[in-house]
């Protein structure tokens, strides 16, 4: 087969495999120079995945994880584009995403913080990215919660993300985090990513973004009422929800 068509990993961007102050990175980062395999076709050419993979609120974790009610905590709309290192749009992305819930508690056995569950949040969630490679989730900002790397430390607000690209060798796991977050100093994870990339884990704000979906949820909902819709809504590829929130955008 032909020469290898993905780029090697960009450390300039990537953490690297062991950041002491993450204490964990020393007890499973490899110690010694990686062997690279050759690319094959069994790595270029799958898995794939395409809307089949997505249910109707999949991309929505304000509804998908509801049992007697509405699920707690600040809506927000994330929305972003997933782009190779060239700048090239990647259509066809499963994005999936988990957090943990506004009060910085994940629906997990072995998660055992001292805040409550939410019984209407699921906290995970997946969409696939447009021709455009847009994609767009609503949830709720999670809260910040303490985990046992050192003293007193505490995780700042983020979202979980993984991508599925169009072979294994694209495949990535990142976290997104919010504008102003005064955690983010003192999180070695955040920190372990190199000073020039840190900014693209930060989402930025967009007032117009949320603007836009409000006025598109009121015309779905006045269309569901079998009155006339007068605002344009072809510009909103995404599932319409009566909280408008914030939205967010995520750069890189």
């Amino acid at each position: 087969m032909s020469e290898a068509i993905y780029s090697p990993r960009d450390w300039s961007s990537h953490p690297a495999y062991i950041y002491p102050a993450y204490r964990s990175t020393p007890l499973r980062g490899p110690t010694k120079p990686l062997v690279p395999l050759k690319q094959s076709l069994s790595t270029l050419t799958g898995p794939i995945y395409g809307q089949e993979s997505v249910g109707k609120l999949a991309a929505d974790l304000t509804r998908n994880g509801r049992k007697n009610g509405e699920p707690l905590g600040e809506r927000i709309i994330v929305s972003g584009r997933v782009l190779d290192e060239n700048g090239r749009p990647q259509p066809d992305t499963l994005l999936e995403i988990w957090q943990a819930n506004a009060a910085g508690r994940y629906v997990h056995k072995t998660d055992q913080h001292d805040a409550p569950l939410d019984p209407n949040f699921l906290g995970a969630g997946r969409c696939v990215t447009d021709k455009e490679g847009r994609y767009r989730f609503y949830t709720v900002k999670q809260g910040a919660y303490p985990w046992g790397n050192h003293h007193n430390a505490w995780r700042p607000n983020h979202i979980h993300l993984s991508l599925f690209g169009p072979s294994f060798l694209t495949r990535l796991v990142t976290q997104m985090y919010f504008p102003g977050d005064p955690l983010l100093e003192l999180d070695p994870i955040y920190q372990s990513a190199p000073a020039g990339a840190r900014h693209r884990l930060i989402s930025q704000f967009s007032i117009d973004d949320t603007d836009r979906l409000r006025l598109a949820d009121q015309a779905m909902a006045k269309k569901r009422r079998g009155q006339s819709e007068n605002a344009d809504v072809t510009s909103i590829a995404a599932p319409l929800h009566k909280h408008a929130g914030k939205a967010l955008k995520v750069k890189g």
